[in-house]
């Protein structure tokens, strides 16, 4: 699963990770009004890893945590996704607004396999200082360059080239983002 190979979610071993997963987020879920250092050490007891002053708001639902990496002084709002069957990584002072969604999962394109049940993951990479607007949702396999903007609502199916800013569905670029 983590080299992006195809395999079944249903696998005991899966089964368990998510399990276990399923009562960490009913615990950081529970912690929105506890102190920031609380919900940190959550977030630290599950991740691979967090950057300091990395936020996440309550709530917040992951396939298994221990996927995904945060960056320092980054910012995610309330109510955001993301399924890390395989890495993500988000960069260091990146801005995630509300509801946004980030798909590792990802499925065959042939039909034979998936009525197998067979998933596959391919990694998502958030540069540093990237925006991502309000309920955006970032595909399997996209790589968002340093500096990139993302429309609310936008569906990024491409790569975003770094300080470049993208929007609508498929998100499509409208500009470099200029200095200053």
């Amino acid at each position: 699963m983590l080299a992006g190979e195809l395999y079944l979610p249903g696998d005991p071993e899966i089964q368990a990770d998510i399990a276990a997963n399923k009562e960490w987020m009913a615990r950081y879920n529970a912690a929105l009004a506890a102190p920031p250092s609380e919900r940190r050490a959550l977030l630290v007891e599950r991740f691979a890893h967090v950057g300091a002053e990395a936020v996440i708001r309550p709530p917040f639902f992951c396939d298994y945590g221990f996927n995904i990496s945060i960056g320092a002084g980054a910012f995610m709002n309330f109510n955001c996704v993301i399924l890390d069957v395989c890495s993500v990584s988000i960069g260091d002072g990146t801005q995630i607004g509300p509801a946004v969604q980030i798909y590792a999962a990802d499925h065959p394109r042939e039909a034979e396999p998936r009525r197998q049940g067979l998933e596959f993951g391919r990694p998502v990479v958030i540069g540093r200082n990237v925006w991502i607007g309000g309920g955006a949702i970032i595909v399997p396999g996209v790589t968002v360059g340093d500096d990139a903007v993302i429309g609310a609502g936008s569906v990024v199916t491409r790569d975003v080239p770094p300080g470049t800013i993208v929007a609508g569905n498929p998100a499509r670029p409208i500009r470099k983002r200029s200095e200053g």
